[in-house]
């Protein structure tokens, strides 16, 4: 017998089937802020892993950091999490606010006006939750 169903359509229904017997709150659960949970590497770690500590006439952190926030806008900022974490980290690696703002207002020539809105906010977000610490 033939069917019309979508095979990963079916398996996906499978596994969110399976889930909700295994959590019946799953309908409202949420991962929206499990970025918080992870660590911000310290300045110096991210200097020395991702900077020019090994390569000294590269870039430094915070400007890989910066160019990792403007790749995450241009991919049209769906990637909330990973976004937060980087403002994150680029705080921790001594960006300042301007600086964030620039690397993702830099991007709406290629991203749009949406992807840029969607970063700001969550810059935005980050950047006001660090202020209140």
């Amino acid at each position: 017998m033939m069917t019309d169903q979508n095979p990963f359509d079916a398996m996906m229904k499978m596994s969110q089937d399976w889930a909700k017997s295994m959590n019946v709150d799953m309908d409202t659960f949420t991962p929206k802020g499990f970025e918080a949970m992870w660590p911000t590497m310290p300045a110096e770690a991210m200097e020395m892993f991702f900077g020019n500590t090994m390569n000294p006439e590269g870039l430094d952190a915070k400007t890989r950091l910066l160019l990792t926030l403007a790749g995450l806008t241009v991919l049209g900022a769906q990637a909330e999490a990973q976004i937060r974490l980087t403002i994150r980290h680029l705080v921790e690696a001594g960006a300042k606010k301007q600086e964030i703002a620039e690397a993702i207002a830099q991007m709406g020539m290629f991203a749009g006006v949406p992807a840029v809105t969607k970063a700001m906010e969550l810059a935005t977000d980050v950047l006001e939750k660090d202020d209140s610490t």
